[in-house]
Parts: structure tokens; C-alpha cells; sequence
């Protein structure tokens, strides 16, 4: 099996566990505030995971390079956002309806692969995109 598979099973097996334990948390807290305390106890694990790895020092080349850091920095407020929208969504909804509906977040990754960086997909992986689709909208409305 592939490296990349394995890292993409356990991704999604901790996303799984964000759901739950954050449905489980939320239940009397504000969603907002919740999702802040996440991403404290976030940040200083990666740091923490970092220094382990003793790539401390390559944060260096990131603070150098102008453009990967405005890049990155972008991406970490559309994950804080991605955050703050689900845990909101969490906290009102079911996950089992939630989750999938968060999960169209692969058909929209492979719609702006395909026109941002000119990602080639064949038809039967559009036909897999679809299915994605159709398959989150009828887990979370029916």
C-alpha cells in the first residue's frame, strides 16, 4: 500500500474522531470559542511534533520565502474558517449529516485542481466526483 494512502486512511479515520469528540464537547460550549481551545491545543502539538522531528530551524525557510508564507498563511484562514464553519455546524446538526455534506470539500478540491493547476481527470473519475456528490447530498438530506 501507499505511503500516501495510509497518511489519507488515518487522515480521514481523525477526522472521524474531530466529529465526534467535537459534537461531544460542544454540548455546552460556544462553538467559536471551541474551536480556538482546538487550535491552541493544535498548534502546540506541531510545534511540540517539529521540534521531535528537529526541523525547528527549517521555519527559517518559510519566514524567507515571501510568497510561501503569504501562501500558507492563507491556507491556515481557510482552514481556521473551514473550522469555525463546521464546529458551528456540528454544534446545530447531526454529524451524520454534517460530515458528508463537509466532505463535498474533495468535489470542490478536484473542480479547483482542474482549473487552477490543469489537473487532468478521466471520465471515470469524474464519474467518481459525481458519486461523491450525489452520495454526501443523499447520506445527509434523505
Amino acid at each position: 500500500m501507499s505511503a500516501w494512502l495510509i497518511y489519507a486512511l488515518l487522515s480521514a479515520i481523525t477526522a472521524a474522531g474531530v466529529a465526534i469528540l467535537g459534537k461531544i464537547g460542544l454540548q455546552q460550549l460556544d462553538a467559536n470559542t471551541a474551536t480556538a481551545i482546538r487550535a491552541v491545543v493544535m498548534a502546540i502539538f506541531l510545534v511540540g511534533v517539529v521540534v521531535v522531528q528537529g526541523k525547528l530551524n527549517l521555519v527559517n525557510t518559510f519566514l524567507n520565502d515571501k510568497k510561501a508564507l503569504l501562501i500558507i498563511a492563507l491556507s491556515g484562514i481557510a482552514g481556521a474558517l473551514s473550522w469555525l464553519f463546521y464546529f458551528m455546524a456540528i454544534k446545530e446538526g447531526k454529524v451524520s449529516q454534517v460530515a458528508p455534506i463537509d466532505k463535498l470539500s474533495v468535489v470542490f478540491a478536484v473542480i479547483f485542481a482542474v482549473i487552477l493547476f490543469g489537473e487532468k481527470i478521466s471520465l471515470l473519475a469524474g464519474v467518481g466526483v459525481a458519486m461523491i456528490a450525489v452520495g454526501a447530498i443523499l447520506v445527509a438530506l434523505f
